[in-house]
């Protein structure tokens, strides 16, 4: 496993992400197992983040105490990126918000954007890129050739589950991408789903299959 790979596996994440494998998981429990694995992986992906310090006045007296120094931004990928972003701004609500929209061709599996809506400063944020399964890897691939376009230096990939084709797309194409992910599974099917996986993550979300 590449070194830019950061595998989450805190017991709590992987408890939880057992439950969502379960093919009779509903929708609703989907959805809050993936929103509370999102606020647990938030803690981990911003582990290395910088702080500055700012003057406060407590109760007591005044001091000097740690904040973010980053400028921080999530960026979902429509539309099961959603289920991760409402976790992670449960835990960091002041960083910024983007969508880019991309579906894969049933077809070719190549990834086609057809929405994208970014913050105007977003070149002076740090990316967290959002999308719960890297599987082919082509929709991440794109949507972080569209963040470097905008002016974005330092992105990073989150997901739920990565399949090896998947990562070696990513650091094929965009070497200086980091992947947190809380598992890498065996490889992909014939119609590029993660195997063993968890089905599809908008599906299952949604309730729309």
């Amino acid at each position: 496993m590449s070194s830019r790979t950061r595998l989450i596996d805190h017991p709590l994440i992987q408890h939880k992400l057992t439950h969502m494998r379960r093919k009779e998981t509903p929708p609703a429990d989907f959805r809050r197992l993936l929103r509370e694995i999102a606020m647990l992986m938030a803690y981990e992906v911003t582990r290395e983040q910088p702080l500055r310090t700012v003057e406060i006045a407590t109760p007591l007296t005044s001091m000097q105490a740690p904040v973010l120094a980053g400028r921080l931004c999530f960026v979902s990928i429509l539309r099961a990126g959603n289920g991760l972003l409402d976790g992670m701004l449960d835990v960091v609500p002041d960083a910024g918000v983007g969508h880019i929209g991309i579906y894969r061709d049933p077809q070719t599996l190549a990834a086609v954007e057809y929405y994208c809506k970014l913050p105007q400063d977003i070149a002076t944020r740090e990316v967290y890129l959002l999308d719960p399964m890297l599987a082919t890897g082509h929709s991440a691939v794109a949507a972080i050739a569209r963040l470097k376009a905008a002016g974005v230096g330092l992105i990073r990939f989150v997901c739920l589950l990565a399949a090896p084709e998947g990562l070696d797309a990513v650091y094929a194409n965009h070497p200086d991408v980091t992947v947190f992910t809380a598992a890498v599974d065996a490889h992909l099917d014939d119609h590029g789903y993660i195997v063993p996986g968890l089905g599809d993550a908008g599906d299952r979300l949604f309730g729309t299959k």
